[in-house]
């Protein structure tokens, strides 16, 4: 009968446990990759992770078995009263969860290489900014009793960028889809997205893990439901037999994708556990804070930032969820985020800010001829001459016909300020900056793009 080996790892505080057989030791000194030091999994299970606060005396593993759910009054959490269908988002102070076991087997290992071979600069970048946010975020899933180890997945989700946007739509630092953000009180309008504002968002993203886990009563399901969906998992379960997540990840009934993403999440986790020992550092230049002034009218960022002295740039950073940058005419008021210390100052100059205003709408620049229309009635109808229309559409004479398109304005109208482009095939964003001598930069901001990607026929603000 061969005897259990124990694996401990000092520098980084972990403690691994190794199944029946020969495992070989960790090699000494640790700074080569990762992927050839991290010991080879003795069994299908592989090596499990016990965080500090559960690791036993004794060489021998501790059982994970969930915690007892314990309902106590009294508690007083950090975490506003943020209600959804009337389920309070506040934890007990004692509830408690059960701890992340982490997999250490192949598909761990080559993810932790990435990210410290391939990616090393954008995976350093990652943790810098998550660093930033990391008081506030640990402190809300602390308090609703959840292991704080999976704050990490926002590393895999975005970086912990409040500006990440997908091409499945979804956004923020925890990338809600509008549905599943609106699930949990996240308003998406025209002013706001609160997928993108990083408290709001990480409340909504531990309820949602936390809602997950109770329905499947283990992490890695739980992580991969946040993924794929929970009707998704549901189905692998069904099918499979088995709620075992490693065991689904062998057959065809889940996306690579979501195969490879608890493996990712929990690379992503060992790495920014113990940053050091992986050749990164986890300190940020500053910590996430703010106060918060109410403000009553809809007024422009640079409003603020004019009168205040406060850069533009700074306020759109604590305020990510501002679609537009303009502060929206909330009836119950809008708590606009300040830099530390100016909360007075922004609230003594609030009466000379001047309430913004949206711009009038473009006019139509194209119009479907129906039947009756002529070119007088047409012309009448967008206030211009039959002549202009003439020579907008290269006509010679008055015939249209049902159907026809017309162009009754040019593709440049000014409104008031502000001026409209309609966008022709061809067209891209440089190409409409150089013309109108305005940068790409500038045009991105006016029309809130993530991207460069324009379609014909949209309407961009080009000056305000």
């Amino acid at each position: 009968m061969t005897a259990k080996v124990v694996f401990t790892l000092c520098l980084s505080g972990f403690f691994f446990s190794a199944g029946d057989g020969g495992a070989s030791a960790i090699p000494q000194p640790l700074q080569v990759a990762v992927s050839s030091q991290l010991p080879i999994p003795a069994s299908s299970e592989g090596l499990r992770y016990f965080p500090p606060g559960s690791r036993p005396d004794s060489p021998a593993p501790v059982p994970l078995t969930p915690a007892p759910r314990l309902n106590m009054s009294g508690a007083s959490p950090v975490i506003s009263d943020q209600v959804r269908g009337g389920h309070n988002l506040r934890s007990s102070g004692t509830q408690r969860y059960e701890e992340i076991p982490v997999i250490v087997n192949p598909a761990v290992e080559r993810n932790i290489h990435y990210f410290q071979n391939v990616i090393h600069d954008r995976f350093q970048e990652w943790l810098t900014r998550f660093f930033t946010y990391k008081p506030l975020v640990e402190q809300i899933f602390v308090e609703l009793g959840l292991p704080k180890e999976l704050i990490y997945l926002s590393l895999v989700e975005s970086g912990f960028n409040p500006r990440a946007y997908s091409r499945a739509r979804a956004s923020g630092p925890w990338q809600f889809i509008k549905s599943t953000g609106r699930m949990y009180g996240l308003k998406v309008n025209w002013y706001v997205d609160e997928r993108r504002d990083p408290i709001k968002s990480t409340v909504a993203a531990a309820v949602h893990l936390r809602d997950l886990y109770d329905l499947f009563g283990s992490w890695p399901l739980a992580l991969a439901a946040y993924n794929a969906g929970a009707g998704k998992i549901s189905r692998a379960i069904e099918k499979t037999g088995t709620r075992d997540f490693w065991t689904i990840a062998r057959t065809r009934y889940i996306r690579r994708e979501t195969r490879q993403y608890v493996p990712k999440f929990m690379a992503a986790m060992i790495v920014a556990t113990r940053p050091a020992l992986f050749g990164f550092h986890a300190h940020s230049q500053s910590v996430h804070q703010y106060e918060e002034i109410p403000m009553d009218a809809s007024i422009h960022l640079r409003t603020v930032a004019k009168e205040t002295g406060i850069a533009f740039e700074e306020l759109r950073r604590l305020n990510p969820e501002l679609r537009r940058s303009v502060i929206p005419p909330d009836q119950d008021g809008y708590a606009l985020k300040v830099p530390m210390g100016m909360a007075g100052h922004v609230e003594q100059a609030q009466s000379r800010m001047k309430t913004w205003t949206p711009p009038s709408p473009p006019q139509r620049t194209w119009y479907r001829v129906r039947r009756g229309d002529s070119l007088s009635v047409i012309a009448h109808r967008f206030g211009t001459s039959v002549r202009k229309l003439k020579t907008l559409n290269d006509l010679s004479g008055s015939l249209i016909r049902v159907g026809q398109r017309l162009r009754v304005n040019r593709h440049v109208t000014e409104v008031g300020e502000t001026k409209w482009y309609r966008v022709r095939r061809g067209d891209s964003l440089w190409s409409i900056a150089k013309r109108f001598r305005v940068t790409v930069r500038d045009l991105k901001l006016l029309n809130n793009l993530r991207s460069s990607l324009i379609r014909a026929g949209r309407m961009l603000m080009i000056a305000s």
